[in-house]
């Protein structure tokens, strides 16, 4: 295929991506009837791509769609396309890979038949939006909105449905163009944000939010055994605001920030504002090496 567009996997075959589109029937585009999962790359390699599919694959047994599509199917085509766009990026660029599988298009006529879409798709990561949180550390605002709780929809599926995370978003970044916004629960817990979870740090110990109440990213996971690999005590427990304003250290981890620190917490800055500082400044570093390559030095390079 001419190296001359971004490819997409969808329904079967690779395409061009100007010549895909999703019917206006489909549930995804519909009701938000549809999970994703997205996988970073370093230098043009995808990172625990097999573990974001397998979590592809628990959203989808929670939501009850069958793919008809075995896992390693859609891995396989995820670094197809990965391989054939990342060629297309200026140099220094790394991509998100977003597998998405919807339920399919809405029955209309007694002879339809409801069968999943999926597509497998990539973009390139906004280094230069997001250069200074790097310089800068994020600055996170807890909106009044709260985290939709547990027994109403896990939020441990990764699901179309963000309307809960976007307008807490919303709200925070009213106040600041450019916070980060972390939901509370209804006890007044920190929960997570959209497509980021937050740690903090106390008197060396390494916390974040119980699994049961996020989605469980897996940059999440790793940075809890880089910790663990370098002595740090790892808690999951319920953190609320007098923990945040009393951490000594906090940042938030993403497939595509990685692990990114945090200055201040609804304005109080975090042991000063200073930020990384060293035990965050250690895990970013002990995920470097992970990765392969200087993710900070990467987000760095795009400041303006």
């Amino acid at each position: 295929m001419a190296q001359t567009e971004p490819i997409v996997f969808f329904n079967g075959e690779l395409k061009p991506e100007s010549q895909v589109g999703i019917s206006i029937r489909d549930r995804g585009y519909l009701y938000g009837d549809a999970v994703f999962d997205a996988a970073r790359t370093f230098n043009g390699t995808p990172f625990r791509l097999k573990e974001h599919i397998q979590r592809l694959y628990d959203s989808l047994r929670y939501l009850r769609i069958d793919p008809a599509m075995e896992p390693q199917d859609i891995e396989d085509w995820s670094r197809q396309v990965v391989e054939h766009n990342y060629e297309l990026l200026p140099p220094g660029q790394d991509l998100w890979v977003m597998q998405r599988i919807s339920r399919g298009i809405e029955p209309i006529l007694s002879t339809d038949e409801m069968r999943p879409t999926i597509l497998i798709e990539t973009h390139a990561i906004p280094f230069a939006r997001r250069a200074s949180l790097y310089r800068d550390g994020a600055a996170v605002i807890t909106p009044s909105v709260p985290r939709v709780p547990p027994r109403f929809i896990s939020p441990r599926a990764k699901t179309h449905n963000y309307l809960n995370l976007i307008l807490g978003e919303l709200e925070a970044q009213a106040t600041d163009p450019d916070a980060w916004a972390v939901l509370l629960d209804e006890s007044g817990n920190l929960t997570e944000g959209r497509g980021s979870n937050i740690f903090l740090v106390k008197n060396g110990t390494v916390a974040t939010p119980k699994g049961q109440y996020v989605l469980e990213g897996i940059t999440r996971g790793v940075v809890m055994d880089l910790a663990t690999g370098l002595n740090m005590p790892v808690e999951e427990r319920d953190l609320d605001l007098y923990d945040a304003y009393t951490a000594d250290e906090a940042f938030l981890t993403s497939t595509s920030l990685c692990i990114c620190p945090v200055s201040s917490v609804n304005g109080t800055p975090i042991a000063g504002g200073t930020a990384p500082g060293i035990v965050t400044r250690r895990l970013m570093d002990a995920f470097s090496d992970l990765a392969g390559m200087d993710f900070e030095g990467q987000y760095l390079a795009h400041l303006e």
